[in-house]
């Protein structure tokens, strides 16, 4: 899978911190075997966002693009509202399963506003801020993803896996 990994952090793109969420994604994305194609930082600005979403999901080599941050409760987190406005369709099924299996650690993953959604074949999906929360939200959704890239790119394997549920009642 080809990966783009985009921070949105005001501190780290004016150089207040270093930014440790995009390189440890990128990491992990290295060591599951996927083609990290592209890397950004940008600030919590939503047209910044938007511009860097567009431009990468339209080049068409970017099967998924990973953002990380901005999905708070902060007047500045714009990141949701930035992928909103880019998106064709919705994947609301990703951010439902991440925020469910973060509650098992903490309460604060309701207060997550992160959505992902589909701009023609690429998937976006709004990951948490921290490195570790980025991390663990990542591998909740991973199981699904070569899937969700074969299914975009219409892929007439993609469906070959599934067997249809038994039928009750017949015998």
């Amino acid at each position: 899978m080809k990966v783009a990994i985009l921070t949105v952090s005001d501190r780290a793109a004016d150089h207040r911190r270093q930014d440790m969420t995009g390189p440890t994604l990128k990491a992990k994305a290295d060591s599951l075997g996927w083609d990290v194609v592209e890397t950004g930082l940008v600030p919590d600005e939503q047209s910044q966002i938007e511009a860097r979403l567009i431009q990468w999901a339209d080049t068409g080599g970017i099967d998924i693009i990973l953002t990380a941050g901005g999905t708070g409760f902060s007047p500045r987190d714009r990141t949701p509202e930035a992928t909103l406005a880019v998106v064709d369709r919705l994947a609301p099924g990703l951010a439902e399963a991440m925020r469910a299996a973060s509650l098992r650690s903490t309460p604060h993953a309701m207060l997550s506003r992160a959505v992902a959604g589909i701009r023609a074949a690429t998937l976006i999906v709004n990951l948490p801020g921290s490195p570790t929360g980025a991390v663990e939200n990542l591998e909740i959704i991973r199981p699904v993803l070569a899937h969700a890239v074969q299914l975009l790119q219409d892929n007439p394997e993609a469906e070959s896996g599934h067997t249809p549920p038994p039928r009750r009642g017949h015998a």
